[in-house]
């Protein structure tokens, strides 16, 4: 369930026109841009785009960047991204910015569905000119490479047949794979989760849990170490269940020392008009906070909050972090 409709009527024109007043002369209206762009979906903010450009003959996001900075501008150059184009950049710059951010990669690619993928490689490769594949080659290496490199294809079964004998015969190799054996079947592993359909794998992990006297979750835990283990764990998590998933994410991003700003931008700017009601839900139920509430206490040290009722609207159902110095 998506959390950001948009509004029902509304004229680009005006919006365009009303983000220019608000970065026009001196100082930066960040309130004003905030109510214009919180209460429009992606796509109300394309037409926004287009008409700021043919009616003020500027371009949008340039103006954005030169009077934002920081976490803030962040977020509202990636509200103003097509939903696509936002994955490609935020993994363009997983693997092309300063050290490799494993966690991106995982989330992205073990999340999306096969069209979205597709449509990530296609314009990856339109915007930079080499393919997704060959730069997770070029700044990866061994069974996590290889991992990241099966999810990118975008290739995996999305029927719903579940073949009881063959989910009987996966869950018995993933065990002699794993738990059997001295050592570890990566392999055998990466090309069961990563290929089989969501329906028959929940099947495989309930047979698994019978065989192993474990979860499949455990098993990789026990079994695998670092990128990989993370990868593996994460295509579980989201076959079972994605917006848990995602609300771990969020809840990782902002526990302990410091806050995980890529993270926590990312999930909610990506998610905003696909499940963020749900991941909201969940992340109540898992750790028996709202995610309004969680956001408000992590980001104290980064901003006074007093513009979170500039969209309140928005907030009665999902705790955007959208704030004036967010920096």
């Amino acid at each position: 369930m998506a959390t950001v409709k948009g509004v029902s009527s509304f004229s680009a024109e005006q919006e365009a026109q009303a983000l220019r007043k608000a970065m026009k002369g001196f100082g930066t209206d960040e309130d004003a841009i905030i109510e214009t762009l919180t209460k429009l979906n992606v796509s109300q903010r394309q037409q926004v785009l287009i008409a700021y450009k043919s009616t003020i003959g500027r371009d949008l996001i340039d103006d954005l960047k030169s009077e934002l900075s920081g976490n803030f501008e962040r977020v509202i150059v990636g509200l103003m991204t097509p939903t696509t184009m936002y994955d490609v950049h935020e993994l363009r710059r997983a693997l092309k910015g300063a050290g490799t951010d494993e966690g991106c990669l995982i989330e992205i690619l073990a999340s999306r569905t096969n069209a979205e993928i597709r449509h990530i490689s296609e314009n990856y490769k339109l915007q930079y000119g080499s393919t997704l594949e060959d730069d997770i080659v070029s700044d990866t290496s061994s069974m996590f490479r290889r991992v990241l490199v099966s999810l990118a294809t975008g290739n995996r079964d999305e029927g719903t047949f579940v073949d009881e004998a063959l989910a009987q015969q996966d869950a018995q190799n993933l065990y002699e794979a794993g738990e059997k054996k001295w050592g570890t079947d990566e392999v055998q592993f990466m090309s069961i989760l990563c290929t089989r359909n969501r329906c028959h794998l929940l099947r495989v992990f309930d047979v698994y849990r019978v065989i192993a006297n474990k979860d499949i979750t455990e098993s990789i835990k026990s079994e695998m170490s670092g990128d990989l283990e993370d990868a593996l764990l994460a295509v579980v998590k989201c076959l079972r269940n994605k917006p848990a998933y995602f609300a771990e994410r969020l809840y990782k991003s902002m526990k302990g020392l410091g806050t995980d700003d890529s993270t926590l931008i990312r999930v909610m700017v990506s998610r905003s008009e696909i499940d963020m009601l749900y991941i909201r839900r969940e992340f109540l139920a898992m750790y028996g906070k709202s995610l309004h509430s969680f956001i408000k206490v992590s980001l104290q040290s980064y901003t006074d909050l007093d513009l979170l009722s500039s969209f309140k609207e928005t907030l009665s159902t999902t705790p955007w972090v959208f704030q004036r110095r967010w920096n």
